[in-house]
């Protein structure tokens, strides 16, 4: 077991991380111990963690287990996601052309928008009243 290659790599979207390692195997999903299906219950989200799979034609080439913590059911598939993508790097075979050409090694930067003082949320302000 020794001898068996292992990828890792590490994604963050929004507040959530994941660590994520891959091997050659058949597949296989387990995320904080659980299966793709039970953890990520939306189909949507499955296709979406999958896409660096699909652009470098290696579905059913890699047995991916990840540990993720912190954000919402949204923020950890883009950070599975890229995680999946930096993995796949480090296993080379010249992946990265395919996987920068779909934009999967860029990390989304796009965070919440902080709540403002005077204001309902970041941007939401009281119904202005003339009298």
């Amino acid at each position: 077991m020794a001898d068996e290659a292992v990828y890792q790599g590490t994604g963050r979207r929004k507040n959530a991380v994941a660590r994520v390692r891959l091997k050659p195997g058949t597949g296989l999903y387990e995320i904080n111990g659980r299966q793709l299906d039970d953890y990520f219950g939306r189909k949507i989200l499955h296709t979406y963690v999958e896409q660096p799979f699909r652009v470098t034609e290696t579905v059913d080439r890699f047995d991916v287990f990840a540990r993720i913590h912190g954000g919402g059911s949204s923020g950890q598939t883009g950070a599975l996601r890229l995680g999946i993508a930096r993995a796949l790097l480090e296993a080379g075979d010249d992946y990265r052309t395919e996987l920068k050409k779909a934009g999967l090694l860029e990390r989304d930067s796009r965070m919440v928008e902080r709540k403002k003082y005077g204001l309902r949320k970041a941007r939401k302000r009281p119904q202005f009243s003339k009298r």
